[in-house]
Order: structure tokens, then C-alpha cells, then sequence
């Protein structure tokens, strides 16, 4: 019998995230909606975050958060791939994002995402907490967490936080993480070409990209502050995935998902090669093999089995034979 590629090469390992390439977030009611329904239209290729940080009025934190709820659990969300960014940890209203999102959809919760922890004891404690409530109303899974790293004390203690329990993915918070520096970095290194040249950017990205992949986390770049030029998105999400490997990128406008995802996918004949490396290899029960001149052997197999994922997530054609021994 054919052996899967899951069992053949990551028997007993902790399975690396796969996720969507992209992370669009939105905040009031009438958003979260309308990115439902294009996730319905384009198909499930990004994850939505509702914002209960910047999309809660101030004194409204309690009904934004109870119409989260009601979205999620509503028919909407065909694709339960919808997560929420909860309020910092200075904020008095974090506790209660977390009550009644835990409490109100926590079956349906892709993900929570912690802003601005300043110190890892308060990601530990935020993350205790969510662990708490979920034990408290039943949630048996793990609710994966993100944490935005955006403050000198998270990239700081950024390989340390990297293994706190739970977490899926490391963020990086480009805007926050500038105006941290008093001045020290021009305005204009929030956008490109400065947010991947300047020289105290580019060592806090490679950092999170390094510490997110060293503890099997997925590492997140941050947004594109121009909302309409898709080339512009297309190109910032290029750079982020080949120059510094970052896996996934947030949108904060419709337009931008797409070049989003385009720029994260895998190009379609490494997918090709791929698939003909990894039927090969089934066939010789997972020992080496030679294909197009060259050897191959486990280590690559498993680079070429999640190069067919992410095509899988990213909706790159997958060649049929391949598709039905392995993703049937």
C-alpha cells in the first residue's frame, strides 16, 4: 500500500503550520462581511482577522466584540477561516475580547492575535489566560495564537517568545516598530523600497523570519500602506517572501489579496517537479531516487511535499495523478 507523504517523512514530528499565504483584516461589521463574501467568491486562499484593537470605538469594546461572535457563528462564514486581534495587554478590555470570543465562537476561532506585547511575560500571561478560557467553556483544540512583534522588548526576546505554547505565527508590526524609534527611521521606511533596505528594518525582519522558522512558526510581513496600486503589493510581498522568507503577508484592502497570494505562491513547475519527484519516490517506498539527472532523497522529498501544499493552499494547479494520491 502506498505510503503518504505525511507518514513517510514527519512520523512523530510536530507538522509545520500550513496556512494562507494571506491575512486580510477588517474591522467593522460591514467589512468583516463583504471580505466574507470575496473569500466565498475567490475561494478559501486568505484567512480574515476581525479587529477588535483598531475597529472597536472606544466604550464599544463589549458589542464589537459580541458582533465578531455573531459573524463567525453565522452562515457567512462558509470557510471557518476567520480569526480576531484582540486588544493589548495594557488595554483593560483583553480579558473580555478573550471571554467572549472563547466563550461566543470558540469552536469556529482560527486564531487569536496578542499587539504589542512589550515583554514576554505578557504574551505568557495573555496566552494563560486564553488557555484558561477555553478550558473554562469547553474548547477541547488549541486555539492557535499570532503575536505581533512591533516594540524593542518583543524583537528583543523574539526567539524566546517564538516558543511559547500555542503559537502559530510571529507578525511583524512595521509601522509601530518605526514610530518606536523616535524619528531614528524616516517616515519614508514605511514604505518601499526603504522598509526592506534600511538597515535597522531589514535586522528586525530577518530576526522574526529566523526565530518564527527555528521554532516551526509561520513569520507574517507586515501591510502595504499603498491601497491601490496592486503592483506595488505584488512587488513588497515578492520581496518579503524571497529576500527575507517571510510565509505570509496582511491586507488591509480587497485588491490586495490577490497580489498577495500571487506573489507567495509556488511557480508552477516547481509544483510540477514536485509532484513527479514525490510519485516517484512513493514508488521506491520513500528510498533515493534519480529525477532529471539528480538525486534525491528524503530531505529534499520533504521540501517538495510542502512546496505541494502551498500550492494546494494557494490555488496553483496540482497535476492530477498527484493530486488524487495525495490530496484525495
Amino acid at each position: 500500500m502506498a505510503v503518504h507523504p505525511n507518514q513517510a517523512l514527519f512520523e512523530g514530528e510536530k507538522p509545520f503550520p500550513l496556512i494562507p499565504a494571506c491575512e486580510h483584516f477588517a474591522g467593522s461589521e460591514k467589512l468583516i462581511l463583504k471580505a466574507l463574501s470575496l473569500q466565498d467568491t475567490i475561494g478559501p486562499v486568505f484567512d480574515i482577522t476581525c479587529d477588535c484593537e483598531d475597529g472597536a470605538a472606544s466604550g464599544q469594546e463589549r458589542e464589537h466584540a459580541e458582533m465578531i461572535v455573531r459573524v463567525l457563528n453565522s452562515e457567512a462564514n462558509k470557510h471557518r477561516m476567520a480569526g480576531a486581534r484582540i486588544h493589548d495587554y495594557t488595554h483593560p478590555a483583553w480579558k473580555q475580547d478573550i471571554d467572549i470570543l472563547v466563550g461566543g465562537a470558540g469552536q469556529v476561532l482560527s486564531y487569536i492575535t496578542i499587539p504589542k506585547c512589550t515583554d514576554i511575560s505578557q504574551a505568557k500571561e495573555m496566552i494563560a489566560y486564553l488557555q484558561k478560557m477555553a478550558t473554562q467553556y469547553g474548547v477541547a483544540r488549541e486555539i492557535p495564537v499570532h503575536i505581533l512583534i512591533e516594540t524593542h522588548g518583543a524583537l528583543r526576546q523574539v526567539h524566546e517568545i517564538a516558543t511559547l505554547p500555542w503559537l502559530q505565527v510571529l507578525d511583524f508590526g512595521l509601522m509601530d516598530f518605526v514610530s518606536a524609534h523616535h524619528g531614528a527611521i524616516p517616515a519614508s521606511a514605511m514604505r518601499s523600497p526603504g522598509q526592506f533596505e534600511h538597515r535597522l528594518l531589514a535586522r528586525a525582519k530577518t530576526e522574526v523570519v529566523a526565530a518564527a522558522l527555528a521554532n516551526g512558526v509561520i513569520p507574517a510581513h507586515n501591510v502595504t500602506l499603498d491601497l491601490k496600486n496592486v503592483e506595488t503589493t505584488q512587488s513588497d510581498a515578492g520581496r518579503a517572501r524571497n529576500e527575507f522568507g517571510f510565509l505570509r503577508m496582511w491586507s488591509i484592502y480587497p485588491t490586495q489579496i490577490q497580489a498577495i497570494v500571487d506573489a507567495m505562491k509556488p511557480n508552477y513547475d516547481e509544483v510540477t517537479d514536485a509532484a513527479n519527484i514525490l510519485l516517484a519516490a512513493q514508488q521506491a517506498d520513500w528510498g533515493p531516487i534519480q529525477y532529471a539527472g539528480e538525486l534525491h532523497d528524503r530531505a529534499t522529498y520533504r521540501y517538495f511535499w510542502e512546496v505541494l501544499q502551498k500550492a494546494k493552499l494557494t490555488g496553483v494547479a496540482i497535476p492530477e495523478q498527484a493530486n488524487s494520491s495525495f490530496f484525495s
